[in-house]
Formats: structure tokens, sequence, C-alpha cells
């Protein structure tokens, strides 16, 4: 596909990152000089320098033939006016970043000459408020709207399914959830019923959201509600997750250094406690009750400021920490000192967009609904719907001829959840899970050799 990017800050930078690597012709518009020079030079990709809003850039960066517009300046307005050019000069889908929550509310996509808009900052809220509602799991991804999660977590010694072979599981533990990915070091695997279980393994269980609560609670990760949170950062995120959080009834509390955003705060937010102070210093987080706080949520604009803070809560052995992170290099580093729970918001922008990308490739097969990148990217779980062009449906899945490092997770059928075994079929109308190291699945009938 022809894709042309406008804005290249850091969320245009990863778009580029991750679309070229998908095997797309990239254009990218900004206005800034070295910013196109950089690009052009890091990645198989072209770049028109200018104002995105003007027809006559666009016109010069082809938008008129290309398949993709994707608008992420850091102005909503200029994005949503990016949009309504590219719509006047031809048929190109058009992606709009859209960071203000009375867009959402007071137009759809398509007044505004959108095809997509996505609010990375919302998203990350929503994902930390998943991690919170289990905060003894790293990660839970949602498929078929909620009703299925792929959920991450780490296996401590005592776990009960240490040295234990997966297929073991089912009538040792009566859990029902399927092991669909295990990381140990730094090896991903998708492992069959004979693969046995170590201490430190990175387990990633596919359940219905219902027993997911319950397969967490008899092995022992699921640990006390939280009932009061802290967050070092009053930016968006902060302000979308205490949202949520005063919605449930959890006690939040933000520290912002800059007295215009907590004043901002104080007024968009009813029940939480907005302190005026650098998060950054350790005898602010102590004098505001660091030490009984059951999580800590860290979203400053430095992720230099984010990994000091989150080792400093380490230390003091803070039950649950979240750490947003935008250099994806900073990763490893955090996982090696323990911090597991990191949040990129994106990362999540860029997974939804190569989604709507291999949706709009393949229009005509087996449309993508979801798609989740695992495991420092080294994995996708990806969600499709099954329909007629699937060429092995009311086919037993042991008769079929699958690709290597790939698993059959989940089929959600009639809205019933169904663990596959080798008897099982995929039927037309099913949506089907999948977990795979494999690259570019855009159709089911990849799954097949």
């Amino acid at each position: 596909m022809r894709i042309v990017i406008i804005g290249v800050g850091k969320v245009g930078n990863t778009l580029v990152e991750q679309l070229s690597k998908e095997g797309h012709d990239i254009i990218v518009i900004d206005i800034n000089k070295k910013v196109i020079e950089k690009t052009i030079n890091g990645f198989d990709a072209m770049g028109v320098l200018g104002n995105g809003a003007d027809h006559n850039v666009q016109k010069e960066a082809k938008v008129d033939l290309c398949d993709l517009m994707i608008a992420s300046t850091h102005s909503d307005e200029l994005n949503i006016l990016c949009c309504m050019v590219a719509k006047k000069l031809g048929n190109a889908d058009t992606i709009a970043r859209i960071r203000n929550p009375e867009y959402f509310t007071l137009f759809i996509g398509d007044e505004l000459g959108l095809n997509l808009m996505i609010n990375p900052e919302y998203e990350a809220a929503m994902e930390i408020f998943r991690i919170l509602r289990s905060p003894g799991t790293i990660k839970i991804d949602p498929f078929s709207n909620g009703k299925v999660e792929l959920v991450e977590f780490k296996l401590c010694e005592t776990n009960p399914l240490i040295d234990m072979a997966i297929s073991q599981i089912p009538a040792k533990l009566q859990l029902k959830m399927l092991i669909s990915a295990v990381e140990r070091d730094e090896d991903v695997f998708i492992p069959n019923g004979n693969f046995v279980l170590k201490a430190n393994d990175k387990i990633f269980i596919t359940a219905t959201a219902k027993d997911t609560y319950i397969v967490l609670k008899k092995l022992g990760i699921f640990k006390s509600i939280v009932k009061n949170v802290m967050i070092v950062g009053g930016g968006k995120i902060s302000f979308y997750l205490a949202k949520q959080l005063e919605k449930v009834g959890i006690s939040v509390k933000i520290i912002e250094k800059n007295e215009r955003k907590c004043q901002e705060l104080s007024e968009q937010l009813n029940k939480t406690e907005i302190i005026v102070g650098d998060g950054s210093d350790r005898d602010i987080l102590i004098d505001e009750g660091l030490m009984r706080t059951d999580a800590l949520i860290i979203l400053t604009s430095s992720d230099e400021e984010n990994i000091m803070i989150s080792l400093f809560a380490s230390s003091k052995k803070i039950k649950k920490i979240v750490t947003k992170i935008n250099r994806f290099s900073y990763y490893s580093m955090l996982k090696e000192s323990g911090i597991e729970s990191i949040i990129s918001p994106r990362l999540l922008m860029s997974n939804i967009i190569v989604r709507y990308v291999r949706g709009k490739q393949n229009s005509m097969g087996s449309t993508v609904l979801n798609l989740y990148k695992i495991i420092n990217e080294k994995a996708e779980a990806l969600e499709f719907i099954v329909t007629d062009t699937f060429r092995a449906s009311s086919v037993p899945i042991k008769t079929l001829k699958l690709k290597n490092n790939l698993l059959i997770s989940c089929i959600m059928r009639n809205g019933q959840m169904i663990t596959p075994d080798g008897d099982e079929t995929i039927e037309i109308g099913d949506n089907v899970i999948i977990v795979t190291t494999n690259e570019f699945l855009n159709d089911l009938n990849d799954i097949l050799q």
C-alpha cells in the first residue's frame, strides 16, 4: 500500500518504522527539514517538506494517489484539516490522531472526513485501567468486545504450574484456559502440550473475562484489589485514567509540578487529589504516601525520569508499578530491573493502525478485528472473523497443515468461547484468535502452509 504520514514526531516516527517493516511505500510530510532528512536516511521512505494541510504540499506527496493518509501532528485541528484536504484530493482512507475527547462526542468520523480517529492517550489509560483491575498481571489485551482476554503474568517459584507439562494442566488444576505463548529469558515459545513450564517464565493465557479471574485466583496471581493509586505526571493519560478510577471508587492522587496543569485537573476531576510537586523528588513521594499506595503509575513526559522513579519505587517494594515509556530501547532495561508493566501510547496507536492497514489490504478476505504485539514485538496475537474465503472451514483442526510457531488460541462462536482441540473445526462467522511469531498475517488463510 502507498501510505502518507503527516507529522513525524514520536508517534509519526513509530508509524514510519512499523509500516515500513510491513513492506508499505511510505511518504512523510513535515515542516521540519531535519526531521525529513532523518526519516529518509533511517527508513525506506520518501519525504516532502511543508505544511501537511496545504493542498499543494499534499499533491506533491501524491496524496491523491495514495491508499491511506495518516495525520499525526501535535494539533488535533491540523490533523482534521489534513484529512479533509486529502478527501478533496482523492479517495484515500484517512486516520487522525485526536487527543481532545470533545471531538469524539461531537462528531462521527465521516463528518470530519475521517475513516478512523485514534486517541493514543485514552488507549493507554484504558490499558493501565485493565492492569489495575488485576494487579498481579503484567498486561491484559481484550478480544471479542472484551469477552475474551489474553493475559500476561510471571510464574513465581511457588506457582503450581511450575514443572508441569501444559497437557497436564486441565486435568490437574481444572483451569479453563489455554497457554498461548511463553517467554523464557530472551526466547519466545508457541508451546505444544509437551512444553514444561519453569519458574520465572512469562506466560500468556487465553480465557474468558470471567474465567480469567478464576484462573488468577487459583494460581495465586490475583492480589488484593487496588483501593488507592498514586499517579506521577498530570498529562492527558493521567486525566483519562483518573476519570475511570473515580467511576469505580478508587482513591486517586496526582502529583504534577506544573501549577497550571494542576489547576486544570482540579477543575476537571471531582474526587481526585491534586498535588503541586515534583514527582521525581523522593521526599515528596514518601510524604504523599508512596509506602501506603497500592499502585504507582508514572506518566511524566520524560522516559529517563519515569525510569528513575520506577527504580526508586521498586527498591521500596511498591506492590504495583506501571511506567510509560516511548523509547523502545528502554524496555529491556526496565524489564531486567523487575518493572514488568510498561505502557507506550505510540505503540498502542501503531498497533491500531497496523490492524486497520491489514484489514484494508484484505478487504475481501478474513477481517483482522484485533491485533496486539506481544513479547517485545517478537510475537503477535490477532483476531480474525471467518468468511467464506477461508479454505479450511469445517475441517478438523488436527488435519490442518498449519505454519510452524502458530497456535489457534480461541474460537468464539455465537458469543461462546471454545478452547480448540484437534476435533474442533473453524466455521464461517466464527471469531478466531491466533498467536504466532510469524510476521504479517493479513488473512486467516495465512495460517495454512
